[in-house]
């Protein structure tokens, strides 16, 4: 039996994932179980000549039957800051990528490119788009994004040379033919104290908070305080600031990952998830500056994906210290800065999401590769052979049938049992009365042999007792 809880977490009808312990009161015997893509290939070579083993960054959205994948193009650290370019690749399912040529910027002498924001002054570095759910957005400003900025001009006209000065604010109604929101910077390190450099800045409309979130790098020392830039040891970390209108912004702040050992997380991929948008996820690279298995190569480091989650966007949970995405046997990958997963999980199918991620960055073979994960299947709570259980917290819902994301094995099973908060279950809902369910489906309903009304239970306390033996369970709702 689970211990009582003061209050029951009230879940409506929404989608609820096992990428963290949120509804859980207790396992038995049964684990939470992280869930890597299935490799798919290539994506998009970043062979054109304003690409090349620079290439990163990545930003991948579905606009209706169309996907696009944003980009950083550019050949290598010794290149011009002026020669970085934004480069953009179509798709009409997710897995055949071409390269529309835009006819936008003159490039390398040629307008047949792919460039969709080039030759601006500031330069937008490593621009992150994404598509803006706000009501009442105008369709002139439908796309949104943010990118550092290189030398720009400030108030009285003088021209600044000291790096990734701040970040610009872009809107588009196409994901094309950008333009900037304003002049000067959204965020500057001298009259907005932002302590932060702009590997990827990741902004979204947040439906949970009713405002604009965007998540950057960030640097924290060893007693946890924001430090500017800097190779002196510091820890490449996660700050977080808001607005209302996506021009005036709060001062950053650090992001708080609890106990969680300190790492380096180079980027931080976060948005809400598109079938749960009260759960944040965030990819991050996972990047070991001093580690080194190539030694011809020229710059250390090595790096591999993780996840991370969040209900509030502030706390975040390292449920899993494990890698989402590792390197894999192409030695090439286990060199510096690669497994940069794209901002962005897109569904290329009903029971199918596709993850995309940079490798092989700095050779000559740089690319976007592909995979592909079951609907919600990040994670999920998983029995063994000889079976284990998962108990969850008391929980109100509304709706009049449970349903399952789940998969067994020939031999497995899942048994559900809905009970009272003191542990004793409600009559017709004993596992004893459930029809255990075998097999493999993203959205099945769960039945008890005497088909009791599961709405009469709604909006009272509820605990969910599931019993799975070989068998996977990555999300539920009632509905």
């Amino acid at each position: 039996m689970g211990s009582a809880s003061p209050q029951p977490l009230n879940i409506g009808s929404r989608l609820e994932l096992f990428v963290d312990d949120y509804v859980i009161d207790r396992l038995h015997d049964a684990q939470l179980k992280l869930h890597s893509p299935t490799r798919k290939g290539v994506a998009v070579a970043f062979d054109r000549l304003w690409e090349g083993d620079f290439s990163a960054y990545p930003t991948v959205l579905k606009d209706g039957d169309i996907y696009r994948a944003y980009y950083r193009g550019r050949q290598g650290r010794e290149g011009s800051d002026a020669e970085e370019v934004t480069c953009c690749a179509e798709s009409a399912d997710g897995f055949q990528w071409t390269k529309p040529n835009l006819g936008l910027y003159d490039v390398r002498g040629t307008l047949e490119n792919n460039v969709v924001l080039g030759g601006f002054a500031p330069v937008p570095h490593n621009f992150t788009p994404f598509i803006d759910g706000r009501p009442g957005t105008q369709y002139s400003q439908r796309f949104k994004g943010l990118g550092g900025c290189i030398n720009f001009s400030d108030e009285l006209g003088n021209v600044r040379h000291d790096g990734i000065d701040g970040v610009m604010a872009f809107a588009s109604a196409d994901g094309i033919r950008w333009a900037p929101m304003q002049d000067l910077p959204v965020m500057d390190r001298v009259v907005h104290p932002l302590p932060t450099d702009t590997a990827q800045t990741c902004a979204f409309w947040s439906e949970m908070e009713e405002q604009y979130v965007c998540y950057m790098r960030m640097w924290y020392d060893a007693g946890g305080e924001p430090h500017n830039p800097g190779w002196d040891g510091n820890i490449r970390w996660i700050g977080r600031t808001t607005s209302h209108d996506f021009l005036h912004w709060s001062k950053a702040e650090l992001v708080d990952f609890g106990e969680a050992p300190p790492e380096h997380l180079y980027t931080n991929q976060i948005q809400p998830y598109f079938r749960a948008p009260h759960i944040y996820l965030g990819f991050p690279f996972r990047f070991l500056p001093e580690r080194q298995l190539m030694p011809d190569h020229p710059v250390s480091g090595i790096s591999d994906g993780v996840i991370i989650s969040s209900r509030n966007g502030v706390n975040w949970d390292r449920t899993f210290m494990e890698a989402f995405l590792r390197p894999g046997r192409d030695p090439r990958n286990w060199t510096d800065r690669n497994m940069i997963i794209a901002c962005g999980i897109v569904p290329t199918a009903e029971d199918e999401l596709s993850v995309y991620w940079v490798e092989n960055f700095r050779h000559n073979t740089c690319r976007l590769n592909h995979g592909t994960l079951r609907t919600d299947g990040f994670a999920s709570v998983n029995g063994p052979y000889a079976g284990g259980e998962v108990l969850t917290h008391p929980l109100t819902f509304s709706g009049s049938a449970l349903v399952l994301n789940y998969a067994t094995s020939a031999v497995g099973s899942v048994g559900v049992e809905l009970q009272n908060p003191e542990g004793t279950p409600h009559e017709g809902f004993a596992l004893s009365e459930n029809v255990p369910m075998v097999g493999d489906e993203i959205e099945a309903a769960v039945h008890w042999k005497t088909d009791p009304n599961l709405a009469a239970l709604s909006n009272r306390p509820v605990r969910l007792r599931m019993v799975l033996r070989d068998a996977d369970v990555y999300s539920f709702r009632f509905q």
